[in-house]
């Protein structure tokens, strides 16, 4: 397993994570990543599937299960932003 860095917002830390708002994860793709994290906080992955997208070491991404983590990387969840 690898290890990737975790960063959510303060409003998502604050609301679903009792303000934990780092933490690191052993995950090797985002379907391993969203798993472990709802063992963690259960109900956590849906909330971040439906309400996020994810950066990965800078990079966005649609929700994609399949993502590869490298080793040591940053993982971002950023709320999506809906227009009208």
């Amino acid at each position: 397993m690898t290890a990737a860095h975790i960063v959510l917002t303060s409003g998502f830390s604050r609301r679903y994570t009792n303000g934990v708002k780092e933490f690191d994860i052993d995950a090797t793709n985002v379907r391993g990543l969203l798993k472990a994290m709802d063992q963690l906080y259960p109900g956590l992955a849906e909330i971040l599937e439906e309400e996020t997208a994810i950066a990965i070491d800078g990079e966005l991404h649609e929700v994609v299960y399949t993502q590869v983590l490298r080793p040591g990387c940053e993982v971002f969840f950023i709320p999506r932003i809906e227009g009208g």
